[in-house]
C-alpha cells in the first residue's frame, strides 16, 4: 500500500454516512430518524462552511495530492460523495418516512398541492401570519438585498401582460416563523412546509403579474474568522467584528431547486460573484435541519426515555467534605448533571470558599454555572474564568457571558489570538481552620448543562492534591496570555497537557506497549477518541500493531488511520458508535503489564488539538472508578447493534457476529444503574 492515510474530509461524510444510515435503520423510532435527518443536513452545513472553503482554495492552489493519502483528488470525491448521499436522503423520506407517517395518520405534505378542504385555514395562516415578513426585491436590486448565509429564499420568474420578465428575490422567513405548520383534522394530523404555505400564494402576492417559474435556494458561505495573532486591542472587540463580517464571507455552495434555467443561474452568478463550482443542484426543500423541530412528538415514536441516574452523595454534608474522602466520577447524560451543578452552587455560596477558577469553552445560553461564578463574584469570592471567545459558531454566546461575569466583578481571561483552551477544568480553594483545601473537577466535555443531557462525557470530582496543584499551575500560566516559550519550564507530572506533555507522554505510553510486546508479554491499547488525525501519534499506533500490540479504537468521527492492513495495521481494529446520544467523551486505556493506566480528557488526536491548543488528558487514580471506565469502554467495544467497523476502504461495515445482541449506550445505562 502506498499510502498510510485516509483523507480526513472523506472521513468525516462517511461519519455522516453513518448518521443518514440511522435514518433509515428500520429499528429506529420514527421521529428519532426524522431527527437524524437533521443531524446529517445541519453536520453537512458545517462541513461547507468550514471545510470545503479549504477544499476550494486547496484546489486552486494544486495543493490536494498527497503522498500519503490514499486518493489524489478530494474535491471532486467530497462533492460526489455528498451528492450520492443527498440522492440517499431523498429516497429515505420519499420510500420511507413519508410513507411510516402517513400509517400513524401523520401526512407530510411534500411536492404536493393544497388540499382544497384545507385552504381555508392555509389562507388565513398566510394572510395572518406570514404575510408580515415577506421581503420581495428585484434580483438587479443589489443595495436592497445582499442573501444571507444558509438563510431561505424563492428565485421568482414573473411577467406581466405585455409579455415583460422581471426577478423577485422572496424570502423565506423561518428565522422568524416555525418551518413546519400543523392542522389537526378528526384523527388525522397534516405537516406543510413554510415554502409551500408561500408557494400557494404567490398569486395573492403578484396580483397583476404571473408566475413563470419559482425556484428554492440558499447560499452557504465560508465561517472562518479572520483574526490575527497579535493583537494590541481587545480580543472580544475584534471577535465581535469579525462575527458581523461571518454571513458576508465567499459563498461555498449555491445549493437551487432542480430546474433552474441556466441563463438564471449565469444570472444570479454574476450578480452575486458566486462562481460556477459552487452551484449544487438539490431538492426542493433546503435547511432540512429543521426537521428537529417536526411539529408532531407521540411518544410511541420515540425513544423510550431514561431517567437521569442521581448520584447517591448526601444532602446533609458538604459536597466538598464527601469529594475529599472519594473521588466521584459523573457519566453524563446516564448520570444527573445535577451534581456539577451542585458543585458551583456550593462554591458560590459556602463561606468557607475563598477562590474559584474555571475554563469556559462552549456556555449554556442560559447557563446556570455562569449564574453561580456571578453569584461567588457577588459574595466576594476571587473568580477567575478563562472564557474561550473562539469556539466556533459559539463566539456570540461566549462574549455575552464573559461580559455578564465581568460586570460582576469575575476576573475574565481570554486566550491568544493563535491558541485556543479546549481543556474542561475548574479549581476551588476554601479555606478551613487556617489550612487552604483544593477540590477540582477535570472533565472530557464542555461545563455545559444543556448539552450534557446528550453527550457522553466523563467529570472527575476529586480533592487529589497532585492534580489540583498541578491545574493550579495551568491556571497561572492561562493568566499571563502568552504562548509556552519553554515547556519544560512547567512540570507536569500527573496531567497531560497539550503544548507541555501530552504528546510526548502518549508516545512514551504506546513505546512501553510496544517494550512489553516485544519481551512477550501481555500488551495492549484502548482509545477512544471523536477524531483521529495527527500523523506523529498515527504512526506510533502503526509501529505498536506491527510489534504486536493489539489496538482498539473508537472513533466517532474522522479517522485518518487505515485498519486491518497487513505489514502495518494488522492489529487495529475501529468502531464507530452512533445511537440516542452523542459519543464525545475521550478515554485512554494501556494495559501496563497487568497494572493499567487510565486516562480522560478533553483532547482528541487532531493537528489543531495536539499543537494549537491547550488541552487536558488526566489519570484516574480511584481503582473502582478505573473499573467503571473501562467496563463502559468494553461495554463499547462489544457493541454489535449500533456500532459499525470502519474497513481499510473507508466503509462502515456492520458487526458481524453470533453474539447476543449488546448495544452498549442501553448497557451502559443499566450498568450504572446497578452501581448506583
Amino acid at each position: 500500500m502506498a499510502y498510510k492515510f485516509f483523507d480526513r474530509d472523506l472521513s468525516w461524510l462517511t461519519f455522516n454516512g453513518r448518521i443518514l444510515d440511522l435514518a433509515g435503520q428500520d429499528d429506529v423510532p420514527l421521529i428519532e430518524r426524522i431527527n437524524f435527518m437533521s443531524i446529517f443536513s445541519s453536520n453537512l452545513d458545517e462541513f461547507y462552511r468550514v471545510r470545503m472553503p479549504v477544499l476550494q482554495a486547496m484546489d486552486k492552489l494544486g495543493k490536494l495530492t498527497s503522498a500519503t493519502s490514499a486518493i489524489e483528488d478530494p474535491l471532486t470525491l467530497a462533492q460526489q460523495k455528498i451528492m450520492q448521499q443527498q440522492q440517499q436522503f431523498g429516497k429515505i423520506i420519499a420510500g420511507q418516512i413519508i410513507p411510516l407517517l402517513k400509517q400513524n395518520n401523520i401526512h407530510l405534505l411534500i411536492n404536493q398541492s393544497l388540499p382544497v378542504d384545507l385552504s381555508e385555514k392555509i389562507n388565513d395562516y398566510f394572510f395572518s401570519q406570514v404575510m408580515a415578513f415577506l421581503r420581495p426585491v428585484e434580483l438587479s436590486d443589489k443595495k436592497q438585498f445582499f442573501p444571507q448565509n444558509n438563510d431561505l429564499y424563492f428565485l421568482i420568474m414573473l411577467e406581466d401582460g405585455e409579455g415583460n420578465e422581471r426577478i423577485v428575490i422572496l424570502n423565506i422567513p423561518s428565522d422568524q416563523l416555525p418551518r413546519f405548520y400543523k392542522i389537526d383534522e378528526g384523527d388525522k394530523t397534516y405537516v406543510f412546509f413554510l415554502d409551500d404555505i408561500i408557494r400557494y400564494n404567490l398569486d395573492k402576492l403578484f396580483r397583476k403579474e404571473t408566475v413563470k417559474g419559482c425556484y428554492t435556494f440558499k447560499i452557504t458561505r465560508d465561517a472562518e474568522l479572520d483574526l490575527k495573532d497579535e493583537y494590541p486591542g481587545d480580543l472580544s472587540e475584534q471577535i465581535e467584528d469579525q462575527l458581523k463580517k461571518r454571513d458576508l464571507g465567499i459563498a461555498t455552495r449555491f445549493l437551487h431547486q432542480p430546474g433552474m434555467p441556466l441563463r438564471i443561474l449565469q444570472l444570479v452568478c454574476d450578480n452575486w460573484g458566486i462562481e460556477s463550482s459552487s452551484l449544487v443542484e438539490g431538492g426542493n426543500y433546503h435547511n432540512l435541519k429543521d426537521l428537529f423541530g417536526f411539529p408532531v412528538s407521540l411518544p410511541a415514536l420515540r425513544y423510550d426515555k431514561w431517567s437521569a441516574i442521581y448520584n447517591r452523595l448526601s444532602a446533609d454534608e458538604s459536597i466538598f467534605d464527601q469529594i475529599e474522602k472519594k473521588d466521584v466520577l459523573i457519566n453524563t447524560p446516564y448520570q444527573s448533571y445535577s451534581t456539577i451543578l451542585r458543585f458551583f452552587n456550593a462554591a458560590a455560596l459556602d463561606e468557607t470558599v475563598e477562590e474559584v477558577y474555571v475554563t469556559l469553552y462552549r456556555v449554556a445560553r442560559d447557563s446556570r454555572i455562569a449564574n453561580a461564578l456571578i453569584n461567588a463574584a457577588s459574595a466576594g469570592k476571587k473568580v477567575t474564568v478563562l472564557v474561550e471567545l473562539k469556539a466556533r459558531f459559539d463566539e456570540a454566546n461566549n462574549i455575552k457571558w464573559a461580559n455578564r461575569m465581568k460586570a460582576a466583578g469575575v476576573n475574565i481571561i481570554y486566550s491568544i489570538t493563535a491558541l485556543k483552551v479546549h481543556a474542561k477544568v475548574a479549581l476551588v480553594k476554601r479555606r478551613i481552620n487556617d489550612r487552604v483545601k483544593y477540590y477540582g473537577l477535570l472533565a472530557t466535555g464542555n461545563f455545559n448543562e444543556n448539552t450534557a443531557a446528550f453527550y457522553t462525557d466523563h467529570i472527575l470530582m476529586t480533592a487529589n492534591k497532585d492534580l489540583l496543584r498541578e491545574i493550579e499551575l495551568l491556571f497561572i500560566f492561562l493568566a499571563k496570555r502568552e504562548k509556552p516559550s519553554s515547556p519544560n519550564l512547567i512540570k507536569f507530572e500527573h496531567l497531560l497537557v497539550a503544548q507541555f506533555n501530552l504528546q510526548d507522554r502518549f508516545l512514551a505510553m504506546i513505546d512501553r506497549e510496544i517494550g512489553n510486546a516485544a519481551k512477550g508479554l501481555p500488551a495492549s491499547i484502548i482509545i477512544k477518541l471523536n477524531n483521529l488525525e495527527e500523523h506523529t501519534l498515527i504512526s506510533k499506533l502503526y509501529d505498536a500493531s506491527q510489534a504486536g500490540v493489539k489496538v482498539s479504537l473508537i472513533v466517532r468521527s474522522i479517522c485518518c488511520l487505515i485498519p486491518g492492513v497487513k505489514g502495518m495495521s494488522e492489529n487495529i481494529t475501529i468502531k464507530r458508535i452512533a445511537d440516542r446520544y452523542l459519543e464525545h467523551g475521550r478515554a485512554f486505556i494501556f494495559h501496563n503489564n497487568g497494572a493499567p493506566e487510565v486516562y480522560l480528557g478533553s483532547a482528541d488526536w487532531m493537528n489543531r488539538n495536539i499543537y494549537r491548543r491547550i488541552e487536558v488528558c488526566f489519570p484516574v487514580y480511584d481503582e473502582q472508578l478505573k473499573a467503571d471506565i473501562t467496563h463502559i469502554i468494553n461495554l463499547q467495544l462489544a457493541d454489535n447493534v449500533q456500532a459499525v467497523m470502519l474497513n481499510e476502504s473507508l466503509q462502515n461495515e456492520l458487526v458481524k457476529t453470533t453474539e447476543p445482541a449488546i448495544q452498549s449506550q442501553r448497557e451502559v445505562y443499566n450498568y450504572l444503574s446497578t452501581r448506583a
